[in-house]
């Protein structure tokens, strides 16, 4: 059974740091291409950042110079580390796993409210 379980979603003030992880089981993990992505009542998901199986990354606009995202291959895990938070990095972030073939995995998501 594949399971992508987020974690260290929270409360923190503008200009706050936090740190998701994602923990994947039951896939090849080094196979899979890793995203996180965000979500607002009302709008859709939307791409926050992602990392290839090489290891190249990409950002949406909006996180870049704050956020980075990184994984180990060896513990099946993905962070997001993001600085310099700001009221509009509120949303529900969701871990994602898509192999080359387009089969796609989701987390259930943990909630990041930036707010003072």
């Amino acid at each position: 059974q594949v399971q992508l379980v987020e974690s260290g979603g929270g409360l923190v003030q503008p200009g706050g740091s936090l740190r998701l992880s994602c923990t994947a089981s039951g896939i090849a993990f080094s196979f899979y291409d890793m995203g996180w992505y965000r979500q607002t009542p009302g709008k859709q998901r939307e791409l926050v950042a992602h990392i290839i199986r090489g290891g190249v990354v990409n950002y949406t606009d909006s996180v870049k110079g704050r956020f980075t995202i990184s994984r180990d291959n060896a513990k099946n895990t993905v962070a997001l580390q993001m600085n310099s938070l700001k009221p509009e990095d509120t949303a529900v972030y969701y871990c994602n796993a898509k192999r080359f073939d387009g089969i796609n995995y989701w987390g259930k998501g943990t909630l990041v409210t930036v707010s003072s």
